[in-house]
């Protein structure tokens, strides 16, 4: 395989249908609103979703549930994408963590006791299905009536729902709320969850116990970006999806050719989100 520097390898870049993907968590509507705006008058896939291959055939969605969303709604029937080796070492799983804000906690705090099926205790315990961590420093952790990872995850998207559809939702990867509370100013509280295992992601797929938008937090050493991609070819209903794959690999191999690809090796901040 050709690789950019001896470690990394060159994106493998499909068009695959897009009834042949299933994500593994459900889509964040105060992200995906204004994203399908932003697609409908687009006219080149600047990001693909992450994805890798499953046992039957299929694709998770790693990274990009938001825009496989959008594209579905679109009426795109095939999509672009990043098949990754979910086993490589370039590939990490960690998650995120949510900041609420712009919401008023008392509020915040009654639509927790109103959950179904789950009980609410002070203090912190590392085996709950949630961390909560206020503002004001009250900490209360978040369990499920039931184990295993259904009634986990559903208990999870109960739990976002409630400040998704009422308050701001950001992700982070900070973990000291002095920080994070000095950067979100109005945020009122921090909501942590457990670390996962891709086995939990592929079960989350294939058994649609998806997790809800934003907790997982896949690292990708190599990802695509800026590909700027026509997406009048993936509309194209009358070339087969073979030979769409070969002129994607045509203009890989030109873009190579011209030295339009560039590989950053370092971490780094985006400021034009």
């Amino acid at each position: 395989m050709i690789t950019t520097d001896n470690t990394v390898p060159i994106p493998d870049l499909r068009v695959v249908p897009l009834d042949m993907i299933t994500p593994h968590e459900e889509h964040d509507s105060q992200r995906s609103k204004p994203l399908l705006e932003v697609l409908a008058q687009a006219t080149a896939l600047t990001n693909p979703p992450i994805v890798a291959e499953m046992d039957d055939g299929r694709y998770v969605i790693l990274d990009g549930a938001n825009r496989y969303h959008c594209f579905g709604e679109l009426g795109y029937k095939q999509l672009l994408v990043q098949v990754v080796d979910y086993d490589s070492p370039h590939v990490s799983l960690g998650v995120w963590q949510h900041i609420v804000s712009d919401w008023d906690v008392s509020k915040f705090n009654a639509a927790l006791h109103d959950l179904d099926d789950v009980s609410i205790k002070s203090g912190w315990d590392n085996k709950a299905c949630a961390q909560i961590l206020l503002q004001d420093g009250h900490s209360m952790t978040v369990y499920a009536s039931e184990d295993g990872l259904r009634a986990q995850n559903a208990l999870l998207r109960q739990l976002v729902s409630i400040y998704q559809r009422s308050a701001t939702l950001n992700r982070t990867a900070l973990h000291d709320p002095t920080i994070i509370w000095s950067l979100y100013t109005e945020a009122i509280a921090l909501i942590l969850f457990p670390e996962y295992k891709p086995q939990h992601i592929m079960r989350a797929a294939k058994e649609k116990a998806y997790l809800p938008p934003g907790v997982s937090r896949h690292i990708i050493q190599g990802r695509a970006l800026k590909l700027n991609y026509p997406l009048a070819l993936l509309r194209d209903t009358k070339t087969s999806l073979e030979a769409k794959n070969e002129a994607l690999q045509d203009w890989i191999r030109e873009k190579l050719a011209q030295r339009g690809v560039r590989f950053y090796a370092e971490s780094s901040y985006q400021f034009d989100e």
